[in-house]
């Protein structure tokens, strides 16, 4: 089954390893090994950037840019990322990369164009396509702070809400606003209650939409993938709270009222004490009764795939279409029986799931399923199976 959301060709040009790179992909699932350091990643990263956000590595502009030794002299590089993709809608072309014109000003800004067209933000990428992602790095996501679990539930909303995305970035923009006019002290009222008005409607929308797709999820995620075991999951905030207990019109008034309240001690706190910015996502392994984060490691990877893969046959069923996986380094961390479940499940959905690893005996069980890839030193090479 051809999958109805898959890239079929991407291009890099200075990108991390890779001076220039052309693939041509069949749309069904992709396996890159190889050695440590040979740019596996960087080629997920690449397809993070096709969706709306800072791709799977949060890094900066700059940092993404090619680093050549031989031409050290300090300046950042413009980068491109461009990808063929087979959509719902048809065949879409999505491009993204660091400007160069506003390099020449001195400034790093993200350049975005669809099917030829430059797009004013990012946003516009999470209508056409959408990526979730696992790293080493979330191997401790249940073990951290809250800011990781919200951007994790945030990425599993894009895929069902596109305009998630833009409503986050908008409650960011005036939470970082307002703390500035506060720090300064130079904002009169009427100024500050634009902003907290913004503040409350973006906020407020950004928990809504949240709870909506938990609710859809905690559905899917009775469905647990053989071996792999059902996660239940609550959001904790005082958002939520007052949104189970209020019309959503008082809810509005109680956190613009909290707002307003809470200016002075908000100007030394830098941020503030009410908002999206506060809530936690809660997971608890569901046939243990117990919190993720006294699981052992080998549950809590379980626990995180159960949750992507319920999201992912939510947006199948949903969408008509799953979301790019870009699984980095995950089935080393699970045993066979697990491994065999994971791969029939993403070729049952039909999705295109990036998967690396070092050892290739661990992909055995996609022997003839999918399109394997051999990274050396940020060289490819199709592997004939």
């Amino acid at each position: 089954m051809t999958p109805r959301l898959a890239v079929s060709r991407i291009s890099l040009s200075e990108f991390r390893c890779y001076q220039t790179l052309r693939l041509d992909l069949q749309g069904g699932p992709v396996v890159l090994t190889g050695p440590n350091g040979a740019g596996k990643t960087n080629l997920l990263e690449a397809v993070s950037l096709l969706a709306p956000g800072g791709g799977l590595r949060r890094a900066k502009l700059g940092e993404m840019a090619r680093n050549v030794p031989a031409l050290d002299d300090g300046a950042v590089r413009a980068w491109a990322v461009a990808a063929t993709l087979e959509t719902p809608d048809g065949e879409r072309h999505l491009g993204s990369g660091l400007d160069p014109a506003a390099l020449v000003q001195g400034r790093e800004r993200r350049a975005v164009r669809i099917d030829g067209e430059t797009q004013r933000g990012q946003a516009a990428l999470g209508r056409v396509c959408n990526a979730v992602w696992l790293t080493p790095q979330m191997d401790r996501l249940f073990l951290d702070g809250p800011a990781a679990r919200r951007r994790f539930l945030d990425r599993l909303v894009y895929g069902l809400d596109p305009e998630h995305s833009s409503r986050v970035a908008a409650y960011e923009h005036s939470l970082r606003s307002r703390a500035k006019l506060l720090r300064d002290g130079k904002a009169d009222d009427k100024w500050l209650n634009a902003i907290e008005d913004s503040m409350v409607r973006h906020g407020i929308a950004v928990v809504v939409a949240r709870t909506e797709l938990l609710a859809q999820l905690v559905r899917a995620g009775t469905m647990a993938i053989g071996a792999f075991p059902a996660a239940r999951l609550a959001l904790k905030g005082d958002l939520e709270d007052w949104l189970a207990e209020l019309p959503a019109v008082d809810v509005e008034d109680r956190m613009r009222a909290s707002l307003r309240d809470g200016r002075r001690r908000d100007a030394g706190y830098g941020g503030a004490s009410v908002g999206p910015q506060r809530s936690d996502l809660l997971v608890w392994h569901d046939a243990k009764n117990q919190s993720a984060d006294q699981c052992s490691t080998g549950e809590q990877k379980a626990l995180l795939l159960s949750i992507v893969m319920a999201n992912t046959r939510l947006q199948s069923r949903s969408r008509g279409a799953g979301p790019l996986l870009l699984l980095d380094e995950v089935v080393a961390h699970l045993d066979a029986e697990r491994r065999g479940h994971l791969f029939d499940e993403i070729v049952a959905l039909g999705v295109q799931a990036w998967m690396t690893g070092t050892d290739r005996a661990l992909f055995e069980g996609l022997d003839g399923r999918a399109q394997f890839f051999r990274v050396e030193d940020a060289r490819i090479r199709a592997e004939q199976i």
